[in-house]
């Protein structure tokens, strides 16, 4: 009982760390839109291609927008081939391109990425620089494009755009 005291004592504490931890966290100030979708267990099929709808309202800005993608150190390559496709708010494909991601070193095996444990965390350029069209919404798919099927160790795939910062010297 007295450990389970103590436990509740610590609670509000704990709490207030971890909601300042996930605020700072989710802090981007430039990130107009971020989201993943979880590949159920691991498993990423051909047929499953993951799609992210998010709203432009600024055509004066270049964007940059990057795959985030998460995989287990069990993941049987180096690289990841996807087909990345974005369409406008008719559905009609904008922008399509095939994109090798590298996520760990060719040579050495070595995971690239932010890893914690087994798991490790890429954010990889898709789109540089780009200018939206028009105002509206967007989609972003993605299909895994590599010859197995279903490709294991994918566990979570997403974009995040960015605006682009403009560097002046």
């Amino acid at each position: 009982m007295d450990l389970f005291r103590r436990f509740t004592a610590q609670m509000p504490a704990f709490l207030l760390v971890l909601s300042l931890l996930i605020t700072i966290a989710g802090c981007d100030s430039n990130s107009e839109y971020k989201d993943h979708e979880d590949i159920e267990d691991g498993q990423w099929y051909v047929k499953n291609e993951p799609s992210f709808t998010f709203e432009i309202t600024d055509t004066t800005q270049t964007y940059n927008v990057y795959y985030l993608v998460r995989n287990s150190i069990g993941y049987p390559y180096y690289n990841l081939y996807v087909k990345r496709f974005l369409l406008n708010d008719r559905k009609k494909i904008i922008n399509e391109a095939l994109n090798e991601l590298i996520l760990m070193d060719e040579k050495s095996g070595k995971p690239l990425g932010d890893g914690l444990g087994d798991l490790f965390d890429h954010k990889i350029m898709a789109l540089k620089s780009y200018r939206f069209p028009r105002k509206g919404k967007y989609t972003f798919k993605i299909r895994q494009y590599m010859r197995q099927d279903p490709l294991p160790e994918i566990l979570s795939m997403g974009i995040s755009v960015e605006k682009e910062v403009v560097n002046s010297k």
